[in-house]
């Protein structure tokens, strides 16, 4: 047994070392769209389906608790999993497919970010958020695996964790969720005369 997890843990870190090789780029991309939506005064919207729904609940409450401060302000941001009441009474009504393009069509606004999370590429209902996100002039970000599955190339930015594995992904999702939202709440600390893409290469150095 003790042989099957330092597998498993040593897994898991051949991964995050094959991010380095190829995520870094894009992650640098998503942070200055999520920072330039704080900065316009928009908000982020999260949307995935089981683990990677957990995942949208766990970063949206970065965003709005303190993360690393309880004194500075919230940034708004939602998780489109969270409303009991409308995901069973649309998806009982109409379909599962459209709970989270419903959701974008109704609250999302131009200067918004929609961030959806689908370890295979392939979860409808998130497609069509981004799609949706698309039409209403939204930027969106898409966490994913290797292939991207349909969501390859639908979003603004798209970060493909190098693995197949469900589990791996969705450990580097958590992880890459969380660089996101330092980054994002690190905006506050812009000095003067810096960019945002500044300030993300900046933080990325200091990690």
């Amino acid at each position: 047994m003790k042989n099957n997890i330092k597998e498993q843990i040593l897994t898991s870190a051949e991964v995050k070392k094959e991010m380095v090789k190829s995520c870094v780029s894009d992650i640098e991309k998503a942070a200055s769209i999520m920072i330039n939506c704080i900065k316009k005064g928009g908000k982020i919207l999260w949307c995935g389906n089981g683990g990677s729904a957990a995942d949208a609940q766990h970063l949206a409450t970065e965003l709005m608790g303190g993360m690393t401060s309880h004194d500075r302000k919230p940034i708004p941001s939602i998780a489109l999993t969270t409303d009991s009441s409308f995901l069973t009474a649309w998806a009982n009504d109409t379909d599962f497919d459209s709970i989270f393009s419903r959701q974008v069509q109704g609250i999302g606004l131009k200067d918004d970010v929609l961030v959806g999370i689908s370890t295979s590429g392939n979860s409808l209902n998130v497609i069509n958020a981004v799609k949706q996100a698309k039409y209403k002039g939204l930027k969106s970000i898409v966490l994913t695996g290797r292939s991207g599955g349909r969501l390859a190339g639908q979003a603004d930015v798209t970060i493909h964790v190098p693995s197949n594995d469900t589990q791996r992904i969705q450990e580097a999702h958590i992880m890459t969720g969380q660089i996101l939202c330092g980054l994002a709440v690190s905006y506050t600390h812009l000095r003067a005369h810096e960019t945002e893409a500044d300030l993300v290469c900046r933080l990325l150095l200091e990690k």
